[in-house]
């Protein structure tokens, strides 16, 4: 079993920058593949962002690329997320999820644990 919650979330204008954290606990850290969703209102839930193990491979969605980055400290069993350039259509809630397989990138069906999330709101 592993808990995460992230943290981080806030408001800021078009163009500024946020960095969300997810914090982890339970099973060994390092065993986990680990991503980053998205739920805008009214939409489904979608892929951002993913790491691998150990952070050797990383995988991004298009709407995303250039601008954010993701990045783990296995040492301190933290996932991150920094997003630079935001846009008000970055507005959502943001998940955090752990993959027990162990690459950059899984449909949502191969996360089996995922944080409760934190609100991303982008002001034009």
């Amino acid at each position: 079993q592993v808990q995460l919650v992230e943290s981080g979330g806030g408001s800021v204008q078009a163009g500024g920058s946020l960095t969300l954290s997810c914090a982890a606990s339970g099973r060994t850290f390092s065993n986990y593949g680990l991503g980053w969703f998205r739920q805008a209102p009214g939409k489904e839930r979608e892929f951002v962002a993913g790491i691998s193990r150990i952070g050797t491979s990383t995988h991004f969605a298009d709407s995303v690329k250039g601008r954010f980055t993701i990045s783990r400290d296995n040492a301190k069993n933290t996932l991150y997320l920094q997003m630079n350039s935001l846009k008000p259509e970055d507005t959502a809630v943001y998940y955090c999820a752990a993959s027990r397989l162990g690459g950059s990138w899984y449909p949502k069906t191969g996360y089996a644990y995922w944080g409760q999330g934190t609100q991303v709101t982008v002001s034009s």
